[in-house]
């Protein structure tokens, strides 16, 4: 897999020793049990990208620690401000679907976010009176069976003596 192009905006941020852009993170909650998804965007006042509007919302990512026994699984964690967001979240039957992207302040409209989409599930979910915590979980592709099929007598009697 070949690294994402950063667009010439986005490198000239990222190596000039001052800049004036800057980058935002946009994260979409999804679920069927939602009326409409939940969009924030890790800033002061919302934005509109491709249409749809992203509101102001204090969060962060945390990243996971790098470790070789164990799969990277970040943590989301949102402020906790507006009870509508909670009761959002507790009334879902299944873990929801989080979209991450990062996206210049001066492109909002771009095509191509500066990095993403990264599409998890949202799992855990703890809350308290100041945040709400999940850990973003991937797709869980090394439980997936390795084969369409069982090699079982009834399927393979070949191989059964």
């Amino acid at each position: 897999m070949s690294p994402r192009a950063l667009s010439p905006a986005a490198v000239r941020a990222l190596t000039a020793q001052e800049t004036g852009e800057i980058f935002l993170m946009c994260v979409t909650i999804d679920h069927d049990d939602l009326a409409a998804p939940l969009c924030f965007v890790n800033n002061t006042e919302p934005i509109v990208r491709h249409g749809t509007t992203f509101y102001g919302w204090p969060f962060e990512v945390a990243l996971p620690d790098e470790r070789e026994d164990a799969l990277p699984m970040p943590q989301l964690r949102i402020d906790n401000v507006d009870r509508r967001i909670l009761e959002g979240i507790r009334a879902l039957t299944s873990a929801p679907t989080v979209t991450l992207e990062v996206v210049l302040a001066s492109a909002l409209d771009a095509p191509e976010p500066e990095a993403g989409p990264a599409t998890v599930s949202l799992r855990g979910i703890d809350y308290d009176a100041l945040t709400i915590t999940g850990t973003l979980a991937p797709e869980d592709v090394l439980n997936e069976p390795a084969m369409q099929y069982s090699f079982t007598p009834d399927r393979f009697p070949g191989l059964f003596p």
